[in-house]
């Protein structure tokens, strides 16, 4: 799986999801989500959002790819980063709720991948002038994963009473915060792009990796009082795994129009 195109990533996420419903495999959660994300920067290409349309799409086709790449590695035996070793792993364990899924797998995808993928398409000459648009895609980001609790919530309401009686899934939450991820990640751009083509490149994407790892277990891990919270919200969540991909698809299709509002009202044409 590598696209070429913003149209062949959504392919590729349609694919992924459709297998996952076949496969009642929780991977199908994370790639609901980010097709959604995908669909949203599609729709504002070419709307005069970003400063530069053509560097968008590369820069979320780019992006995309290590997703597409690692989810490939895994399916095939082989190992990725350990990042999404975490996240992919965690689709194997059936006491993870649908939370814990989607924000383990934002954490391989934005902690690690989007710096990396930022470096590859700039110089250290020319990725200042990404910023704006850097932004931009995690405003973006941004916006569906302050939304990602209250989404669940629609779905499965007895999570609602679980956040109102306890601050501990709260506490979890603020664990993996999307504002630290895009400042982390766009640091990381500017720190990795000065090392393209030498060793160095990989020594730091071998030590951001193990940290992100550590993140990754704690959002799988979390604490015993997390823990036995998640398991509460676990049992109560309905449906089969498909059912629940395709709920969470239904939600988000719901959820554009409320998006493009805000996005609209955030950078008016």
């Amino acid at each position: 799986m590598t696209a070429t195109t913003i149209e062949e990533v959504i392919g590729f996420l349609d694919e992924i999801i459709q297998d996952a419903k076949n496969t009642q495999s929780t991977s199908g959660y994370f790639a609901a989500l980010y097709r959604r994300v995908t669909l949203e920067v599609k729709s504002k290409l070419g709307q005069g959002y970003f400063d530069d349309d053509a560097r968008m799409e590369l820069l979320d086709v780019t992006f995309a790819n290590r997703y597409l790449a690692a989810y490939t590695e895994y399916m095939g035996g082989q190992d990725p980063t350990k990042s999404w070793q975490v996240a992919f792993h965690a689709t194997e364990n059936s006491k993870l709720i649908v939370l814990q899924h989607l924000l383990v797998g934002m954490n391989a995808h934005i902690n690690l991948d989007l710096g990396i993928a930022a470096a590859e398409i700039t110089d250290k000459d020319s990725i200042q002038s990404l910023q704006g648009d850097f932004n931009k895609i995690n405003d973006i980001l941004g916006a569906l994963v302050d939304e990602v609790e209250n989404d669940l919530v629609e779905i499965w309401p007895f999570l609602l009473w679980i956040l109102k009686v306890t601050k501990k899934v709260d506490n979890f939450l603020v664990n993996f915060s999307m504002s630290l991820a895009r400042d982390g990640a766009w640091k990381f751009a500017k720190e990795i792009v000065l090392e393209k083509g030498t060793p160095k490149w990989d020594e730091m994407i071998f030590e951001r990796d193990g940290k992100i790892e550590t993140l990754g277990n704690s959002i799988v891990n979390p604490g015993r009082i997390e823990r036995f919270i998640f398991w509460i919200i676990r049992i109560s969540e309905r449906g089969t795994v498909a059912d629940k991909i395709a709920a969470l698809e239904e939600y988000f299709e719901l959820q554009l129009i409320r998006l493009q509002i805000w996005f609209c009202n955030k950078y008016p044409p």
